[in-house]
């Protein structure tokens, strides 16, 4: 029988969970997981070509989060509307919770909304979205079960004509407890350029998810950039997947450690 938390969501067009029976202590989130517009949107004004730049998604992101729950057990939940219709990772008061521009690109179709335009592109994809985190996080709390969020996305080599250096960045706020441990994890393979809070913080609007359903519940938790010429093929997906995978898997025994020590 399907869990009564998972029914409410199996026809969505907004949402998608992969490894919804994961046993593992940690929950995935992919918010910028597709590139997809609705039809009744047409394409926002925009030419095709622009729907599959990074304005409209985080490309590599979803097939890197989709092994990494393979790998470590975990459920993945999937935002599948482009963030060019609505933002899930944005609180519904961001000036960018529908942009009309994005980088440098103007979005034709969201110039000028009504708030009735903008309320039914919440109810389209940003509620069910955050509905279904809430859910699995409020099932799993229920049963007492460990749990950690960690958010993945990606992020342009160039942003505004500034290369940004490194191949992946941490994002945290003051709770530490996983971040930093999976820092250390991925600065002690010594080939690899981390940021830390780089490319961007939770200064920058983009912290939205975690603290909705980590930090209201006191979950550990940690967002995660991956440049994304990093992971443009299948062969720098499944090599980010498990750099990522075991980074983590050694953040969790650091902080199993700690608890204990404790």
């Amino acid at each position: 029988m399907v869990a009564a938390w998972l029914a409410q969501f199996e026809r969505s067009d907004a949402v998608r969970f992969s490894n919804p029976g994961g046993k593992g202590a940690f929950v995935l989130t992919c918010d910028h997981a597709s590139n997809h517009v609705p039809a009744e949107y047409g394409t926002l004004g925009l030419p095709a070509a622009d729907l599959v730049r990074h304005i409209a998604w985080d490309p590599g992101a979803l097939a890197v989060a989709r092994l990494m729950a393979g790998t470590l057990d975990a459920t993945l939940v999937e935002s599948r509307i482009s963030r060019l219709v609505i933002d899930c990772n944005r609180p519904l008061d961001a000036p960018d919770l529908i942009s009309e521009i994005s980088e440098t690109t103007t979005i034709p179709a969201n110039i000028g909304l009504s708030q009735s335009e903008r309320e039914a592109r919440i109810q389209l994809a940003w509620q069910p979205y955050h509905d279904a985190v809430e859910a699995l996080i409020g099932e799993r709390l229920s049963k007492g079960r460990d749990t950690r969020l960690v958010s993945i996305h990606s992020f342009t080599p160039i942003y505004k004509g500034v290369a940004r250096p490194w191949q992946v960045g941490v994002i945290h706020d003051e709770d530490i407890r996983l971040a930093s441990p999976l820092i250390e994890a991925l600065k002690a393979r010594g080939d690899l350029v981390v940021g830390v809070n780089e490319p961007y913080s939770p200064a920058d609007r983009v912290y939205f998810t975690l603290e909705r359903h980590a930090r209201s519940h006191g979950l550990p938790c940690a967002m995660i950039e991956i440049r994304n010429d990093e992971i443009a093929d299948k062969a720098g997906q499944e090599k980010w997947a498990t750099i990522l995978a075991e980074a983590i898997t050694e953040a969790e025994h650091s902080m199993d450690l700690k608890t204990r020590r404790g």
